[in-house]
């Protein structure tokens, strides 16, 4: 059973933040805790990015706890809180840079640098571009402190038809990165 955090940044690509949570609650019998994080610009961005859908992340009954960005209270603030798996959904570049730099100057950052001490897992959803090579640099950085970054860049051979279909080939390659058994489009088969 794992233990997950859910860190959404202000980068563009909340529809993805939302497809991932809206995912989780099937995934139940496969996870324990989740707490999820969500910066200040990340609610602007989700409010004009998914104005047309009447689900808003505060309206919503996602079996999960909601920490503020500067709640240092929180267990996974923590090694000895044993959250194995932390998903930054989309992650700023921003984000990224602190956490390749060892700025923990929130909770976002906090949490990814527990789990990159405690050799756990750390998935980075970077949606900018195009990058220059400071991004390229701290992609590198994390990537060589354990962290795996997973640009939100979709596929199409499953042949998508809307926005939300284009959302969840990303989504989905972020579950099975995480290590949760799904069923969704494999190739060749």
């Amino acid at each position: 059973m794992k233990k997950l955090v859910i860190a959404i940044t202000g980068a563009s690509g909340s529809v993805y933040a939302k497809d991932l949570l809206d995912k989780l609650p099937a995934l139940q019998n496969q996870w324990n805790e989740l707490g999820i994080i969500m910066t200040e610009n990340a609610k602007q961005v989700w409010k004009t990015e998914l104005e047309d859908d009447p689900a808003n992340y505060q309206d919503t009954n996602y079996p999960a706890k909601f920490y503020g960005a500067q709640d240092f209270m929180a267990p996974f603030a923590s090694g000895s809180g044993k959250y194995d798996t932390m998903i930054i959904i989309p992650c700023s570049m921003g984000t990224l840079g602190r956490i390749a730099s060892g700025i923990s100057n929130d909770l976002i950052t906090r949490s990814a640098d527990v789990i990159l001490k405690e050799r756990r897992k750390l998935i980075c959803v970077v949606r900018d571009t195009p990058y220059n090579l400071i991004h390229i640099r701290n992609m590198e950085t994390v990537t060589l402190a354990g962290g795996i970054i997973c640009p939100a860049t979709p596929s199409f051979y499953s042949k998508p038809r809307t926005i939300g279909q284009v959302a969840a080939t990303v989504v989905d390659r972020v579950l099975d990165l995480a290590g949760f058994d799904i069923s969704t489009f494999r190739w060749g088969k």
